[in-house]
């Protein structure tokens, strides 16, 4: 706890801002920053950097290079960003969504740039990159279907809970079979259980989903089918995985999270809204936390 500083705090309400505005207003946002200049548009995100000054400042761990980098990422992907907008304007999939897509990805999975911020605050690094990714597909690409949007609908919750009924007994089956998951009881008391639903939510299947239903599989449906999409969106999901709570590739959790991301995906798909598979994520992660 000794990380968490004032100046954590505002870098944390700073990064939440672009998060919460998009999802609460991204039709506005978008045709107000599609007003801008081009040079006022792939400039700007370049303002991404403050929370890393504002940590690495007051920790005393300030370098160069990654002020450089986190000036320079968002800008590039803005950049790269506009460039696919104005080439492929039927958003069929462009070269330069995989290069972000690949670049964002691959930095949060294999910890790129955790160095750069305190034990305790590397998970700002993994919020910024959310919001880097935002600006660029929501305001720059205009990307459409990606279903970001936090008015929650009850349809959300349906399709939500649906796809949880669905994937628990073949989880539980699964699971209990491979030796992955191992029963147990931890009942904390109900206002702390949601609390918990609450942050695994916001902090841990907003950002996946986002990431892998709103992005890739949108833009792997364009070019595949939506079966397709959903497969190899699914597969790369379970990927994601692979060095998540081992030290070695952890081929039971890529196996069992690929069989998860069928499910969050069709929850996605019904009626492209980033809500409901959000709601079946942290569902299935609250649970596995309370009961395995």
């Amino acid at each position: 706890m000794g990380n968490v500083t004032p100046a954590a705090i505002a870098a944390l309400a700073i990064e939440l801002a672009p998060a919460v505005a998009f999802g609460l207003a991204a039709e506005r946002i978008t045709p107000a920053v599609q007003r801008w200049s081009i040079v006022a548009r792939v400039a700007f995100p370049a303002l991404y950097a403050l929370p890393y000054i504002l940590v690495a400042t007051t920790h005393h761990i300030f370098r160069w290079r990654w002020f450089a980098l986190y000036v320079g990422l968002p800008v590039a992907v803005a950049w790269l960003l506009g460039q696919a907008a104005a080439t492929d304007r039927e958003q069929r999939g462009n070269w330069r969504d995989a290069i972000v897509l690949l670049m964002l990805g691959l930095a949060v999975d294999l910890r790129w740039f955790d160095e750069a911020w305190p034990n305790g605050l590397r998970a700002l690094n993994e919020l910024l990159l959310v919001d880097i990714g935002l600006y660029g597909f929501l305001a720059i690409r205009q990307l459409s279907g990606t279903g970001y949007d936090f008015h929650l609908r009850w349809s959300d919750w349906k399709s939500g809970f649906r796809e949880l009924v669905l994937f628990t007994p073949l989880v539980l089956v699964l699971g209990l079979a491979l030796g992955f998951i191992h029963p147990h009881a931890s009942l904390p008391q109900a206002g702390t259980a949601v609390l918990r639903w609450v942050g695994i939510f916001c902090f841990t299947a907003v950002p996946e989903e986002l990431f892998f239903r709103a992005w890739v599989q949108n833009l792997l449906e364009r070019r595949v089918g939506r079966r397709a999409a959903l497969v190899i969106a699914s597969i790369l999901f379970g990927l994601s995985h692979f060095n998540k709570r081992s030290a070695h590739f952890n081929w039971r959790y890529v196996l069992l999270a690929a069989i998860a991301g069928i499910f969050y995906g069709r929850a996605w798909r019904e009626h492209r809204r980033v809500p409901a598979s959000t709601i079946t994520h942290a569902s299935v992660d609250w649970l596995w936390g309370l009961w395995f």
